[in-house]
């Protein structure tokens, strides 16, 4: 794939890109994780806004969130009582939501809208550790499919944001197969070998640029179908690719390491 460098104000690079697991809500009882994801955040310094896209919103044609504060989406069931007692009340970002439109706009189908969706899990539990102020910015926007290339184009298409500083995140799980998973077993529980081999397939392959492999998943990786029997979590990650393939960046994991042993590796580009 042809390869074009971002046009960034001079003295000024483009955001970086991120894509990470986002965990459930019980990440937030998990110091490590949290950890990680606080001093990966430091590290990122403030984003004059986040546009964020989950594995948990999937609606066609590409919908943007709610562009002022509203309750968030409590998105999942049988939890205890005070994890649907979070609180995120991140700014809304109209600007970007414009920004959005203006990049999206032009084809076949409009951008549509969602004014009362608040955050789900996928975007509000990891930057509630990474932005535990809730002071920046924050749009999501839903997948419109789950089609690996036209999530690339999807990404490609929004990376001038980047240049605005606003720091464009795919939250999914690069291994994410619940039935194959005992949560009786721990955190740290050991990784089966499906997801300690699709992990380590995935990460040689983004940090060497091999997206056509990543984009040809299901053929490429190994214990992929175990891997993501439904590929809604690996899904953030082809957006996130087509973001960063603008600037001709790689990306670096910048944690790893397995949850209930599914990967949780995280990948910045940029």
């Amino acid at each position: 794939m042809n390869r074009t460098a971002h046009q960034a104000p001079q003295g000024r690079a483009p955001a970086p890109v991120l894509y990470f697991g986002h965990g459930a809500p019980p990440l937030a009882d998990d110091p490590l994780w949290t950890g990680q994801l606080s001093s990966w955040s430091q590290g990122l310094g403030r984003p004059r806004a986040v546009l964020i896209v989950s594995a948990h919103w999937e609606a066609a044609p590409v919908t943007i969130g709610a562009t002022t504060t509203v309750p968030l989406t409590y998105d999942f069931q049988g939890f205890p009582r005070r994890y649907y007692e979070v609180a995120y009340p991140a700014p809304g970002a109209p600007e970007l939501a414009a920004s959005v439109r203006g990049l999206l706009g032009g084809g076949p189908v409009p951008v549509a809208e969602a004014p009362e969706r608040g955050l789900d899990h996928g975007a509000y539990v990891p930057l509630k550790e990474m932005y535990p102020r809730a002071d920046v910015p924050v749009l999501q926007i839903s997948m419109p499919t789950l089609d690996p290339r036209e999530l690339f184009d999807l990404g490609r298409r929004l990376s001038p944001l980047r240049d605005e500083g606003v720091l464009i995140m795919g939250s999914g799980f690069l291994t994410h197969n619940l039935s194959r998973i005992d949560m009786k077993r721990g955190t740290d529980a050991a990784a089966p070998s499906w997801s300690a081999e699709f992990d380590d397939w995935a990460a040689r392959a983004a940090e060497s640029g091999d997206v056509d492999a990543l984009l040809d998943w299901r053929e490429k990786g190994p214990a992929a179908e175990i891997a993501h029997p439904r590929s809604e979590h690996l899904a953030p990650l082809f957006v996130a690719l087509g973001a960063a393939q603008a600037g001709g960046e790689t990306a670096r994991t910048v944690i790893d390491g397995f949850w209930f042993g599914l990967a949780k590796r995280a990948f910045q580009f940029g």
